[in-house]
């Protein structure tokens, strides 16, 4: 083999160890085996966005943590008994994420051209983009070609998942780990612009912050206020919050200008803009919402190229929620 050439087979071979790898990433990947793939899944996406808006920040999340648990595979969707869904960090996935994706591959698979030819993975990736798109965000073209995953553990996604009280570094640390820059987290974090958490996800920052500050000094003390009349100390924790209290149903730049007024409703958000690290990446968002966007894009991309099995390794499923 000629040396540069064998130069560039190891390098993929040690990014493909890491997850990086996706040379067979492509875009029309299915143009011939499957033509109207995109129309079918944009079609399906449309009616449920319509039906509940809960659609696109739930597959935005699902997207979000099939990539970054065993890569972008569609572990998260397999059913089985302690299967990923069922960890503490995965209960909390919208159903209307995973209906999309259902709804999606069934609408696809009506078409006996494209039956069973299509990746519930590459459905996924599809219907993201769509939701984001929907919702108001950008629209960008998706690489296709990855294969559904065979295994999915209850224990694969422990400590996978960056968490609401991380600080910058624990954050940097989760998405170095898959390829993904700071700017690539800032960008991605803004997907927060959209859905909602609950309240026992940052009651401690409201309640019982420190022996000195029973609030959180970081967060807007009205808003801290507002955040407490809707979770009282002994609410239900069920109870669901908007994460972007200004624009919650729109995905646009507005969770950056929340971040400089303090009020990121996470210490994993709030922290982007008091790290002297990622303020300026804030700023940026908050002021152009054309490079958060462009930011976004690039981040989706990468993000989706992470742990993707191609070529002869998994499988295409049958049904998303079972190997066949």
């Amino acid at each position: 083999m000629e040396a540069p050439r064998l130069v560039v087979v190891l390098s993929c071979l040690l990014l493909l160890l890491s997850g990086r790898c996706s040379a067979q990433l492509r875009k029309g990947f299915y143009s011939k085996t499957c033509p109207n793939l995109e129309k079918y899944v944009r079609s399906a996406v449309s009616t449920k966005f319509q039906q509940t808006f809960v659609t696109a920040p739930g597959t935005l999340r699902l997207f979000f943590h099939d990539c970054f648990v065993r890569g972008c595979d569609a572990s998260v969707l397999l059913g089985h008994k302690n299967a990923e869904k069922d960890h503490p960090d995965d209960i909390s996935l919208a159903g209307d994420g995973f209906d999309t994706v259902v709804k999606a591959k069934a609408a696809v698979d009506r078409d006996p051209q494209c039956r069973n030819k299509v990746s519930c993975a590459d459905i996924l990736a599809l219907a993201t983009r769509d939701v984001v798109n929907l919702a108001g965000g950008p629209f960008y073209e998706v690489e296709l070609g990855r294969r559904d995953g065979r295994i999915s553990t209850i224990a694969s996604v422990q400590h996978s998942l960056p968490q609401p009280f991380h600080n910058l570094n624990q954050l940097n640390s989760h998405f170095s780990r898959r390829g993904l820059s700071q700017t690539d987290l800032v960008a991605l974090s803004g997907a927060h612009t959209l859905g909602f958490s609950h309240c026992s996800k940052f009651s401690n920052r409201i309640y019982n912050f420190s022996p000195r500050n029973r609030i959180d000094p970081s967060l807007n003390l009205q808003y801290a206020f507002q955040l407490r009349n809707m979770c009282p100390s002994k609410v239900d924790p069920r109870i669901a919050i908007n994460m972007d209290p200004v624009t919650p149903q729109k995905f646009d730049n507005q969770y950056f200008k929340n971040l400089q007024n303090g009020m990121g409703l996470f210490t994993s958000d709030q922290v982007l803009f008091t790290d002297g690290r990622s303020r300026a990446t804030v700023n940026l968002f908050a002021s152009n919402e054309a490079a958060f966007n462009s930011a976004f894009v690039s981040a989706m991309t990468k993000l989706g190229r992470v742990g993707v099995k191609t070529g002869r390794q998994g499988e295409i499923r049958v049904d998303c929620s079972r190997v066949n």
